[in-house]
C-alpha cells in the first residue's frame, strides 16, 4: 500500500518505478550526472558534501516514540511543527519534476527485514540504493508493502532559520509517519545509513542485534563479526579470498544466526591498489559500480590515489560483484567476534584477546581515530574519538540496550572476542608507521584458525587483556608496542594520556554496567 504523502509528493512528477541497475546506469549517463570510466564504471562527483552530514540530523520528537530515543549529541530532536514546514516544502519542490521509485528491503532475513520504498531526485542515488540495499525478488514485489519511504531531494536547499535546522542540509527521521526527508546533499551514503538507523531502533524490540560490522565465514561454517567505524579496516579485512563475504557494513544477529542488512558494499577507495586489495580492486573495473568522488583523467583512468577531492573516495557495488559471496544474507552464529580500531596515538597491540566483560567495555567505548574525510568538517589528520557500540550517529536507543543484547550473545553462543589495531606503531599519527594490512590479515587468520589459543601470552600493562608474545610469520616486536617505539618515556606518557581519555568516556557508562565491566577498562599506573 502506497504512504499517502508518497501519493502527493509523486502526484504530479513524472515517476520511473524500480528500473534496473542497467537502465539507471544509462538514464544517469545520458542526464549527465555521472561520466563512465574506461571500464564501465560510473564516476560521479557528489560536490560540496563528500561526507555524512552528522550535525544535520534530526528525529522529530513525538509522543509514540519519544521515550525509546536516546536524546544527545548524535540524536536531536525537532518539533512536528518544524517537521511539517520541511515536509510541504519537499512536496513543493516535487511539483512536476523527474523522479525514480524503488521498493527495496533493509535486511536479507525476510524474518526481520523493513520493506522502505526509496524516492530519488537523481538515477544514480537510485543506482547506488539499489546496490546497497536488498532486491525483493519479482514474486515479492508482487505483493510488496512498504513500511518506510526515503525521500532524497538533493538539489532542494532549506533556509536553516525557517525550518528550524542547522543549514540547507537536512536528513529529519519522523518514526510516528513513517518517513525520512533528505535535503541539500549528493552524499548517498545518507539513503543507506538512515535504512541503518531504522534497523537499529526496531530490531532490539525483537531481540536482535543489529550492528555496524562486517561479517566473513570460513570453509568450516566458522563466522566472525568485525566491529568497527569507517576507515579501521571492515570492507578491507573481511573481503577475504579464503572465507566468504557475507557484507561489509551492516547485520543483524538473531537467534537464528547472522543476517545482512544489505545487498552490496560500499568500500573506501583512498589509495587502493590491486595487489592489497584485488576483490575490491576488480569491482572498480564493473560496468554500473558507482565510484564516488575519484578523480579520472580524460581517457577514463581513475587514480585512487589522489585525494584533492576528498579522502573518503567511495565505490558502491553489489555483492555479486566479490567472489565467493554468501548471496543468502545468511549465515552461522559467529565463533570470533573482532573488534577493530585505528589507534593515532600508537599504543594499541596489533591484536589483543578479550574477556566478555573486557568486550563488553570496548563495545561501549568504541574507540578509535575519525579517518579525514567520512564526515564533512574533518581535518586533515584523523582524530582520536570514541564513538559507542562502533556506531553511535546510526543507534537511537541507550548504547546500554545494544551492550547488554551484544553480551547475552556472547554468553549465550560461547563467541571469543579480540581487540585489533590497524592503527599506528612506533609513534603517534604522522611520527609511526601505519600497521601493515599483510601483518593485520596474518594476526587476523592465526585468531580465527583458533592457533592463538596454544600460543604463550602477556598481560598488557596499560589495559589488563592478554597479547600474544609470538605469532608465526609476523615479527614479534610489533606485538608489543612500547618495544617499537624509541623513545620509550613518550611510549609512556602517551599511553598514560589514552588511558585517561578511556576512564573519562566512560563514566557515562558506569552507573549502568556492573563492577565487572567497570573495572574492565585501562589501568592507571
Amino acid at each position: 500500500m502506497e504512504n499517502p504523502i508518497n501519493n502527493k509528493i509523486l502526484s504530479t512528477a513524472t515517476v520511473s518505478r524500480n528500473l534496473s541497475s542497467d537502465e539507471l546506469y544509462d538514464v544517469a549517463l545520458n542526464k549527465g550526472e555521472g561520466k563512465a570510466s574506461k571500464h564501465g564504471a560510473l564516476v560521479v562527483n557528489t560536490g560540496k558534501k563528500t561526507g555524512r552530514s552528522a550535525n544535520d540530523k534530526f528525529f522529530v520528537k513525538e509522543p509514540n516514540h519519544q521515550n525509546n530515543i536516546h536524546w544527545g549529541e548524535t540524536n536531536v530532536p525537532i518539533s512536528p511543527e518544524n517537521f511539517d514546514k520541511i515536509l510541504k516544502a519537499f512536496e513543493a519542490y516535487a511539483q512536476e519534476k523527474e523522479l525514480y521509485v524503488h521498493d527495496l528491503l533493509g535486511g536479507a532475513d525476510r524474518n526481520f527485514s523493513l520493506p522502505v520504498t526509496i524516492i530519488t531526485e537523481f538515477a544514480w542515488h537510485g543506482l547506488f540504493a539499489r546496490h546497497l540495499l536488498v532486491r525483493p525478488t519479482a514474486e515479492e514485489l508482487k505483493d510488496y508493502s512498504s513500511e518506510f519511504t526515503i525521500i532524497n531531494f538533493p538539489n532542494l536547499k532549506l533556509d536553516p532559520s525557517t525550518y528550524g535546522i542547522n543549514s540547507e542540509t537536512v536528513i529529519v527521521i519522523n518514526l510516528d509517519k513513517k518517513l525520512i526527508l533528505i535535503g541539500g546533499t549528493e552524499y548517498a551514503g545518507e539513503t543507506k545509513k538512515s535504512v541503518f538507523t531504522l534497523l537499529n531502533y526496531f530490531l532490539p524490540e525483537r531481540n536482535t542485534m543489529p550492528m555496524h560490522c562486517s561479517v566473513n565465514t570460513g570453509k568450516d561454517g566458522d563466522s566472525a563479526i568485525f566491529f568497527g567505524l569507517s576507515g579501521t579496516g571492515k570492507t578491507t579485512l573481511s573481503a577475504d579470498p579464503n572465507r566468504s563475504l557475507l557484507g561489509d557494513d551492516e547485520h543483524g544477529w538473531s537467534d537464528d544466526g547472522l543476517f545482512n542488512f544489505e545487498g552490496g558494499c560500499y568500500a573506501k577507495l583512498i589509495k587502493l591498489s590491486e595487489e592489497a586489495e584485488p576483490e575490491i580492486f576488480a569491482t572498480t573495473q564493473m560496468k554500473t559500480t558507482v565510484i564516488e568522488n575519484v578523480v579520472m583523467s580524460s581517457d577514463g583512468d581513475l587514480d585512487f590515489d589522489d585525494s584533492s577531492i576528498t579522502e573518503n573516495t567511495r565505490g558502491a557495488y553489489p555483492l555479486d560483484f566479490i567472489p565467493g559471496v554468501t548471496m543468502s544474507g545468511k549465515t552461522t552464529h559467529p565463533k570470533n567476534i573482532i573488534m577493530l580500531t585505528a589507534d593515532a596515538f600508537g599504543i594499541l597491540p596489533p591484536i589483543s584477546k578479550l574477556t566478555p566483560a573486557q568486550a563488553m567495555y570496548h563495545f561501549l567505548s568504541g574507540y578509535t581515530a575519525k579517518v579525514a574525510g567520512t564526515e564533512m568538517g574533518l581535518g586533515s589528520e584523523p582524530s582520536a574519538t570514541f564513538s559507542t557500540c562502533f556506531g553511535a550517529p546510526f543507534m537511537p536507543r541507550n548504547p546500554i540496550e545494544y551492550g547488554n543484547l551484544l553480551k547475552k550473545k556472547i554468553s549465550d553462543f560461547k563467541v571469543d572476542c579480540w581487540l585489533v589495531n590497524t592503527g599506528w606503531s612506533g609513534g603517534v599519527y604522522g611520527v609511526g608507521e601505519r600497521i601493515s594490512i599483510k601483518n593485520t590479515r596474518r594476526l587476523l587468520n592465526e585468531a580465527l584458525s583458533g592457533n592463538l589459543s596454544n600460543v604463550e601470552m602477556r598481560k598488557d600493562e596499560n589495559f589488563g587483556f592478554i597479547v600474544p608474545m609470538t605469532v608465526d610469520g609476523v615479527d614479534s616486536s610489533i606485538l608489543n608496542p612500547r618495544k617499537t617505539w624509541s623513545d620509550t618515556s613518550a611510549y609512556d606518557a602517551q599511553a598514560h594520556k589514552l588511558i585517561n581519555m578511556f576512564i573519562e568516556n566512560f563514566k557515562k557508562f558506569e552507573s549502568d554496567v556492573d563492577d565487572n565491566i567497570k573495572f574492565s577498562g585501562p589501568i592507571v599506573n
